[in-house]
């Protein structure tokens, strides 16, 4: 905006400058406002206030499995970023309208005829949201079409993975890391998680660093500039830096860096490609290794193989079954793996509505499957599913309503395995060990910058059984100090 001709700004610059420092004024104000935390323990009570949490940060809800009347509930009707610990209602509503045994099919049909081997035509791969498609069960599909007799495909690899809608951007969207496994948006025939682990080892002989990634994609090209220095393992990823080039196609990996002598095998684990093709290039190099021959290349046709058999389409040729639901979501919860939650939140769009699977249509089936069972959480809002985002939101009161119902389900104790175990395994594997607490707890744990939170169930040293739901929403909340304050509140829940 420009000045008047006595260098003055306009009046109207001044009210919006003077708007914004009273606005600035009132939140500092509400900040800094003594917090009511009169419900909650003492040793919670001080930690929060040593750290300066906002009275309106942090929402808690303790309720004894069975008891008409929560034991602690503060701020527990307030909105909050639950992080992943929204996967508990994703997980638990997956049981209830699918039903432990659920599985997901992949099927595979040929359009073409096969003779002494040869498919003079096309090998088609139907997909349905298989979100355990390692690639040691890819090899074992690929081991069944052998033993069937194919061994040549004339034409080309043809993936249908319309059973999803593509409705994503750049996986960097999110953090500016669009490498990282936990960014991996769903696909229909998602294999290994969309993900390579890549290995560093010093090669002394030839004054460099050997670097090898399993499962290879043959349509993935790894450039090795890694440069070996001598002198201590350490620093920022073991001073390994990671790039794709390859424009559209960022087919090129790029490893550069300085490497130390001193370290052992290192390996991290990436996202590369896109799902179809990650999920051809890992098909490919399987399927050369077993002998076979692909011809074509990589063809994606979303909504080739119709439900209806009614259709005329390619001849199914075999399929395969996923693990039980009751197996994928100890996956989810355990180890907060994002894009296999995102997977069983589509599943429900798909089979509440019908396919492709949209994210507002997994919205609103979580919503319907909630308020069949009594739970209506007015503030609830579902973003992804996995809770990688920071517009979902639910209060710990709602989170804790919903493990109170999960506690009387027909499918408890599939739902109670799932979580982490204290001190034992899964995110918790490392906390709470050679406590008071080892496994008695089951959690689940989720984390973003200035998020924080907690929920699952603590089985008190008095033998009752507790819902515990602690989420903290404010800056440096996903530090330290957020971990202390959730541990001193469960530890306090167990001497009850």
């Amino acid at each position: 905006m420009m000045a008047d001709a006595r260098g003055r700004r306009p009046r109207t610059l001044w009210r919006s400058v003077l708007s914004s420092l009273l606005l600035t004024v009132t939140a500092l104000q509400a900040a800094a406002a003594p917090a009511d935390w009169s419900g909650l323990p003492d040793r919670l009570q001080q930690i929060l206030a040593a750290h300066e949490a906002p009275g309106d940060g942090v929402g808690v809800y303790v309720h004894a499995v069975g008891a008409p009347q929560p034991l602690v509930s503060v701020n527990a009707a307030a909105a909050f970023n639950p992080a992943s610990t929204i996967k508990l209602l994703t997980t638990w509503v997956g049981l209830e309208e699918l039903g432990p045994a659920w599985t997901w099919p992949t099927e595979v049909y040929l359009q073409g005829e096969l003779e002494r081997g040869v498919l003079s035509g096309d090998l088609v791969i139907k997909g349905y949201g298989d979100p355990y498609l390692t690639t040691e069960r890819l090899w074992l599909l690929l081991r069944k079409l052998r033993l069937r007799g194919l061994r040549t495909i004339t034409g080309d690899l043809v993936i249908d993975n319309g059973y999803f809608a593509d409705e994503y951007g750049d996986p960097a969207d999110f953090d500016g890391d669009g490498l990282r496994a936990y960014n991996v948006f769903p696909d229909a025939f998602l294999v290994n998680f969309q993900a390579l682990r890549l290995f560093f080892e010093p090669d002394p002989a030839r004054n460099g660093v050997r670097v090898f990634a399993d499962p290879m994609p043959a349509n993935l090209a790894l450039e090795n500039r890694l440069q070996l220095r001598s002198g201590r393992c350490g620093g920022f990823r073991n001073g390994v830096a990671l790039d794709l080039e390859g424009g559209s196609a960022r087919d090129r990996l790029i490893i550069s860096g300085r490497y130390g002598g001193n370290c052992n095998l290192y390996s991290m684990t990436r996202s590369v490609l896109t799902g179809p093709t990650f999920a051809y290039g890992v098909f490919r190099a399987l399927w050369e290794e077993l002998g076979g021959v692909l011809e074509g290349t990589l063809r994606v046709a979303p909504g080739l193989i119709q439900p209806d058999p009614a259709e005329q389409g390619p001849a199914l040729f075999t399929r395969i079954e996923s693990p039980a639901l009751a197996e994928v979501i100890t996956s989810i919860n355990k180890y907060s793996n994002n894009v296999m939650s995102r997977h069983l939140f589509l599943t429900l769009a798909a089979t509440t509505f019908e396919p492709p699977a949209t994210l507002a249509n997994a919205r609103r089936a979580a919503a319907l499957a909630l308020r069949r069972r009594g739970l209506d959480f007015v503030e609830l809002r579902l973003d992804n599913g996995a809770g990688l985002s920071r517009n979902t939101r639910i209060a710990a009161q709602s989170l804790g309503s919903l493990l109170l119902a999960a506690s009387d389900s027909p499918w408890m104790p599939e739902f109670v395995s799932s979580l982490s175990l204290a001190g034992m395994d899964g995110t918790l594997r490392k906390r709470f060990r050679d406590d008071a607490t080892t496994g008695r707890m089951h959690l689940k744990t989720g984390r973003l910058q200035d998020v924080y939170a907690t929920a699952g169930y603590v089985h008190a040293r008095s033998g009752r059984d507790y819902v515990v739901v602690i989420l903290q929403n404010y800056p440096d909340a996903d530090r330290g100090p957020g971990e202390e304050a959730q541990a001193a509140l469960l530890r306090w829940v167990y001497e009850q």
